[in-house]
């Protein structure tokens, strides 16, 4: 079976003189998997996932998603197969903040219709269960705009918005950033099990090495870069 990600001798470069400012000898993530992608602040994570995003293109090297090529796609069609594939949580949120937060979590499937048709009954029961999920389930607040909350309601909405209509690969950039410990440890639990009712996979970038225990495997950057796939956590 192919994997959900696959990575082979990936470079990347901002400036090709300055040289490659990200190298992944091997990579892969299995479908359902969930792996925690650790490193510390600045060592590449965030582009590494904006590589598997299709919002950046490598400059050598390949990577396949759910068996595409990304390298091969145009930009509009690496766009496309974002929004209809990979459910995102940028480690900026990147919530339009005059939208309020129902529309804000709509948005995916907006984009694609595809996303759309996997959800069962209207869009609107789909939010107000995601976002009580998420802890966000007061009466009012789907109609607040998004600039009206606070940094970690923001970053639960994202949460919600990148869950949404059940995609195949979840990216998630330092996720649990802006939540104290309890909070953390649910959204995980949360994510875990919607990624397992679609049958996702789920790579998460994170610092802080404390979230192993919630994942399958744990892969260091430093690893794959050397083209080590990393070492089993608690059942290794």
């Amino acid at each position: 079976m192919a994997g959900m990600i696959e990575i082979e001798r990936l470079r990347f470069a901002w400036n090709r003189a300055a040289g490659y400012a990200l190298a992944v000898e091997v990579f892969a993530l299995a479908p359902g998997e969930r792996v925690l992608l650790v490193g510390p602040s600045g060592s590449g994570k965030s582009t590494l996932l904006g590589l598997i995003a299709g919002t950046l293109v490598p400059t050598e090297g390949r990577i396949t998603v759910a068996g595409t090529d990304l390298a091969g796609l145009s930009g509009p069609a690496r766009d496309a197969f974002r929004a209809g594939r990979l459910g995102v949580i940028f480690q900026q949120f990147n919530l339009l903040p005059y939208l309020s937060v129902e529309d804000n979590v709509l948005l995916p499937l907006r984009f694609s219709p595809e996303r759309r048709r996997r959800i069962a009954g209207p869009p609107g029961e789909e939010v107000r269960r995601l976002l009580a999920a998420v802890g966000l389930g007061e009466a009012d607040l789907a109609r607040r705009p998004a600039a009206n909350l606070s940094v970690g309601q923001q970053q639960r909405v994202a949460a919600a918005r990148a869950l949404i209509g059940r995609p195949s690969l979840i990216l998630a950039d330092e996720p649990t950033s802006a939540l104290d410990r309890a909070r953390a440890e649910d959204f995980l639990c949360l994510l875990s099990a919607e990624a397992a009712a679609a049958g996702a996979s789920v790579l998460t970038a994170s610092h802080d090495t404390r979230l192993a225990p919630q994942f399958d495997r744990t892969v260091a950057l430093a690893d794959i870069a050397r083209g080590d796939l990393g070492e089993r956590d608690a059942a290794a």
